[in-house]
């Protein structure tokens, strides 16, 4: 089967119309066919090769919607015309001690969608059914689209963190990850602190859930809330004042990076005095996802999206390579 897709062909380089012969259906595989895909920061990072693990022709995408017109003959749970989900990771052993823990994200043997495989920028895909997610009926396409990563990388650690209406929380960056994550932090009741370098965020920040909004770039607006937060979600992939945010922790508080930051973080000791901690969370296993979905539908969460015709992916690609898109952007197929 030809699939049609956009494909870039060097480092930096402008996504061309680009088909491809798909794989044969395995037995536990899906075809989708896709009606949306959101853009990632970290399709960025593939299609300039920044990781230095991509391979061209590249075709990137894994924030992927689409409706499901091929079964492969072990797939019991999906549907043919079933309306599914389909993120980073594509396939996992299944086998190993992270995978049979349910943390399948943590699978040395995982695959992502579109390392190494042609992604969502494309009429179709084929991947295992196992890592794609029915949609709730009440899940706008587009909106659903950035869910199915930025939406489960903010989501898994905060209940990895256990965080609840008891819970104040603070979230430094209010962007494509950031949003989401205060959405879902006013749906579980915590109180939530905005950290943004853009003052004229305030307001939506407010608007969405924010109880409080600090000036990221100011730090003492930033000390003057030590000893305030039990979890603090950094969203940027920055260099940032580390040891000022690890004061705004409580007793047992958590610095939780969801995007990586440039060189060395270099931390003494006696800020994690209190028994503080600095950790890395990595998206989320199969279950995580799932419950993030049903959680979205349930609470009405809808990221705010930008739609461009598939067609139109490079200036899509630009307004996000400037900074330019509130708060994430989505590419259909029409």
């Amino acid at each position: 089967m030809k699939v049609s897709a956009f494909a870039t062909l060097a480092p930096r380089g402008a996504l061309l119309p680009y088909s491809y012969e798909a794989a044969d259906l395995g037995p536990h595989d899906v075809e989708i066919e896709i009606s949306h895909c959101g853009i990632c920061h970290s399709d960025l990072h593939l299609i300039d090769d920044d990781w230095k693990i991509s391979a061209y022709p590249l075709v990137p995408g894994h924030e992927i919607v689409g409706t499901v017109t091929g079964i492969g003959d072990s797939v019991d749970h999906l549907e043919l015309e079933q309306r599914v989900g389909v993120g980073w990771q594509r396939s996992a052993c299944l086998v190993c001690r992270p995978c049979l823990y349910g943390h399948e994200n943590l699978c040395a043997h995982k695959q992502a969608t579109c390392v190494g495989h042609r992604g969502g920028f494309a009429s179709r895909i084929r991947v295992d059914s196992r890592f794609a997610f029915a949609l709730p009926k009440g899940l706008d396409s587009a909106r659903a689209a950035p869910l199915l990563c930025g939406g489960v990388t903010v989501y898994a650690p905060l209940r990895r963190h256990g965080v609840d209406a008891t819970s104040a929380v603070g979230v430094i960056g209010i962007g494509g990850l950031g949003h989401m994550a205060i959405l879902f932090l006013r749906a579980m009741g915590a109180e939530i602190t905005a950290f943004s370098a853009s003052a004229d965020k305030r307001e939506e920040a407010l608007r969405m859930g924010a109880a409080h909004f600090v000036c990221s770039t100011d730090a003492r607006e930033i000390r003057a809330h030590a000893g305030s937060l039990d979890l603090v979600l950094s969203t940027v992939p920055a260099r940032l004042d580390w040891i000022s945010y690890l004061q705004t922790l409580r007793p047992n508080g958590v610095l939780c990076l969801v995007a990586s930051p440039p060189g060395i973080m270099q931390i003494p000791p006696d800020a994690l005095l209190g028994q503080r901690s600095i950790c890395f969370s990595e998206i989320g296993g199969r279950a995580t996802i799932a419950e993030m979905l049903r959680c979205a539908d349930q609470h009405g969460i809808a990221p705010q999206v930008e739609t461009r015709p598939m067609a139109e992916v490079n200036a899509a690609l630009s307004r996000l390579r400037q900074n330019q898109v509130r708060y994430r952007m989505v590419l259909e197929n029409r």
